[in-house]
């Protein structure tokens, strides 16, 4: 998994795995989300994210178990 910031573009990009992109949706204003070609989650992408998330350039990463 692979989580980029972009302070330029203002884009949080969540990166779930390395498969190409056969298509991206746009659910809800601001929140691109990638898929496969077999219709599995690649990852998502957040507009305008230092206005959607608390701290763009921060992250906190937790395992449990």
């Amino acid at each position: 998994m692979k989580v980029t910031y972009d302070a330029e573009t203002d884009t949080l990009r969540v990166l779930l795995k390395e498969t190409p992109i056969a298509e991206s949706d746009e659910e809800k204003a601001g929140v691109i989300i990638d898929f496969d070609a077999n219709g599995d989650l690649v990852g998502f992408e957040i507009l305008d994210a230092s206005k959607r998330v608390n701290e763009p350039r921060r992250i906190d990463f937790v395992t449990v178990g």
